[in-house]
């Protein structure tokens, strides 16, 4: 496959040759677009963490140069392993991975925060570029509430929000956080999701599992109350609920306004969250037991699934499958089953804690899990945490996912989502080998499937915009545009 052109140069090669009537090229032949199979859907993922150096950049302070071919390079790595989306944690800490006017530069990229890269570029844009030129979903990844993360040492900028706004941000243990009961702080926070959202064709806007933040403990071994209290007297107080109900309120208030916001700043941007991986006690399989982030975090999961306040759902299922009472199947399954709306449910996997440590997982832990939820869930998917254990192939786990995934996959459908039909496609030679796949407008679908029959056998490929080569050993292409809601538009057959 030729790498990537600019729209503009591949549309006008394609305009200006005319080589579309030579009869030694492919020929359309509707009935052989019959034959394809099905495409395979799976949705195979990694988050991409940017706090505290996780994944991207490798280190604070690398030149423009060394960001970007590190994004490429990444890029490149998921598309060849199997992968079809990327997480990109962009906001870490009331900060930004973009230009942003709302919030300073994250220190992660020059080790000063407020500092914009030098020369000056668009990292999150470049993310989102390289990922659609291979047909990869990005989704924009968003901490709410997280202000400074322990490991941070950049000054604060003037412009972050402990400086701006300090009333909104507490100091609980070694960490600051924008508390969840302060009114005018979610609706900024909302206001950078939306900045965001109307500025980038983004899949998916995303946030994990960091709400009220996990309870720190005294020097007594006591658990430490969060310090809201200057905002449970202002507003608590007067919903008549008890503290524990109104920070659930909250916490719900900022899911539902982030899925309203997505459908209307850019319908078919899907919401995704990803929660701790235990349900709340009373909803639980027989044998599992844990810590409550219903009691213990505000987050009432279980009621964004039953109305419906997301689009998929990435429990955190960072256990072992034979550990009884965080076992992986049984939550999977009970995970499944609290699901009315049939919202998607892809488990999250703890992919990270393959390392160089005694106490290290084997790789077969990771597969094993991902045959059983192909198994109990099929054609769902999952997402692995994160990147750096593919990136490293730590224990070999890259390579044994390519058994894992022989043949490429599209994401599974959404079709709840308001998005246009993919168009049908047509084909643009640019010359006797290389063509490109445009809508009927002329402009270039953001994601295509292609079958090549190979000695009457099909092989399919996902791939983005852009020039191709067929195959000399291929004799008919079937392909169709795939919506931004990851239904697939008509096919389309050609025959050599």
């Amino acid at each position: 496959m030729m790498p990537p052109m600019s729209r503009r140069r591949w549309l006008g090669a394609a305009g200006a040759l005319g080589l579309s009537a030579c009869t030694t090229l492919p020929q359309p032949a509707g009935p052989v677009a019959l034959e394809a199979p099905a495409i395979p859907r799976e949705f195979r993922a990694a988050w991409v963490a940017t706090v505290a150096n996780i994944d991207w950049p490798s280190r604070k302070g690398l030149s423009t140069a060394e960001q970007q071919a590190e994004v490429r390079a990444t890029v490149a790595l998921a598309a060849s392993l199997g992968l079809n989306a990327l997480i990109l944690q962009v906001r870490t800490s009331a900060d930004a991975l973009y230009p942003s006017a709302l919030e300073p530069w994250s220190e992660y990229l020059t080790g000063t925060q407020g500092q914009a890269p030098d020369p000056a570029y668009d990292p999150l844009a470049l993310w989102i570029a390289e990922a659609h030129a291979r047909g990869l979903e990005l989704h924009a990844w968003f901490n709410p509430y997280r202000a400074r993360q322990s490991a941070a040492q950049s000054p604060l900028h003037a412009s972050h929000l402990s400086q701006s706004r300090p009333a909104w941000v507490k100091t609980y243990g070694k960490q600051l956080w924008i508390d969840p009961g302060e009114p005018e702080a979610a609706a900024h926070t909302l206001a950078v999701m939306r900045d965001v959202l109307s500025r980038y064709a983004l899949d998916g806007l995303h946030i994990d599992d960091y709400f009220y933040p996990y309870p720190e403990k005294d020097a007594a071994g006591n658990e430490v109350d969060f310090p809201d209290e200057p905002s449970w007297q202002r507003f608590g107080l007067a919903t008549g609920l008890n503290r524990a109900d109104w920070r659930r309120q909250n916490v719900d208030r900022l899911v539902e306004a982030m899925f309203r916001l997505t459908r209307e700043v850019r319908p078919g941007t899907q919401l995704g969250i990803s929660p701790f991986g235990l349900m709340r006690p009373d909803a639980r399989p027989p044998g599992i037991a844990g810590f409550s982030q219903f009691d213990k975090l505000y987050a009432d999961v279980e009621r964004w699934l039953r109305e419906g306040w997301l689009d998929y759902l990435v429990p955190q299922l960072y256990w072992p499958r034979a550990q009884a009472a965080q076992a992986f199947g049984p939550l999977l399954q009970g995970w499944l089953a609290l699901n009315p709306q049939g919202r998607h449910v892809w488990p999250g996997l703890f992919t990270s804690r393959i390392n160089a440590e005694p106490t290290s997982w084997q790789p077969e832990e990771i597969v094993g899990q991902i045959d059983l939820t192909r198994q109990l869930h099929p054609a769902s998917g999952h997402v692995h945490f994160s990147m750096a254990a593919l990136t490293q192939n730590r224990r070999g786990i890259a390579d044994l996912l390519r058994f894992s995934y022989p043949a490429p996959a599209l994401p599974p459908a959404t079709p709840w989502l308001p998005a246009p039909a993919a168009p049908a496609l047509r084909l643009a030679w640019v010359d006797r080998q290389h063509a490109a796949l445009l809508a009927d407008d002329g402009s270039p679908p953001q994601r295509v499937w292609r079958w090549w029959r190979v000695q009457g056998q099909w092989r399919g490929e996902l791939a983005g915009p852009g020039l191709f080569a067929w195959p000399a050993d291929a004799d008919a292409l079937v392909a169709s545009a795939i919506g931004r809601n990851g239904l697939e538009g008509p096919r389309q057959g050609w025959l050599r």
